[in-house]
């Protein structure tokens, strides 16, 4: 299956500073360190002593991304210490990739790329928006980050958002920032982040 079919085209994200997260498909990124309200994705409570597995499993939005994260037998790795920093992305967003695609990755022989796709969206350390921000404009505007899975993720800001640009030129925006968790951090996105796909299952970058 051809990974270049996972090219996603999203519009931008908009700076929301009125608290809250927008789950209707509109791209609005909320930054949760902005209020002390209780974190909440797509109306579930995200506790802050919990990990990323445990709050992803709570959240009525990632049930696809759970799923995958167990058939890729991850879930002992991003339950563990870490910190992980985990673009997450929605049922939407796997929503928007060719039809058939997710069942296929959701094969066992497919498990070792699905864990590749997977372990794209994580980066090790607890990364929160200010301080990804912040090393994006110190970077020039254009911050390379070096994902768990080993390849490059393009950081950028698009009208105060974070965009994220894959490696076959997908964009993602971020429309939910600062999701605690035990070990880390999750930002919720809205597209599904790929790496190229000769790259696949190369263990030597």
């Amino acid at each position: 299956m051809g990974l270049a079919l996972f090219a996603l085209g999203s519009a931008p994200a908009l700076a929301d500073h009125h608290g809250g997260a927008s789950h209707d498909g509109d791209a609005e990124m909320t930054t949760q360190a902005e209020t002390t309200e209780t974190v909440t994705v797509g109306g579930a409570e995200m506790l802050p002593t919990r990990n990323i597995v445990e709050n992803a499993s709570n959240s009525p939005i990632h049930t696809t991304l759970v799923a995958a994260v167990a058939q890729a037998e991850l879930v002992e790795t991003l339950s563990g210490p870490g910190p992980f920093t985990v673009f997450a992305p929605t049922n939407e967003a796997f929503g928007l990739l060719p039809a058939g695609t997710v069942d296929a990755l959701m094969q066992d022989a497919a498990r070792a790329q699905l864990a590749q796709i997977l372990t794209y969206h994580v980066v090790s350390g607890a990364v929160d928006a200010e301080t990804l921000v912040g090393m994006i404009e110190e970077a020039g505007g254009e911050l390379t980050l070096t994902t768990v899975e080993g390849s490059p993720l393009v950081a950028t800001l698009d009208n105060g958002a974070v965009s994220l640009r894959d490696e076959i030129g997908g964009v993602s925006y971020v429309t939910q920032t600062d999701v605690p968790q035990s070990n880390g951090v999750i930002h919720v996105i809205n597209g599904v982040l790929v790496p190229e796909p000769e790259t696949a299952g190369a263990g030597d970058r």
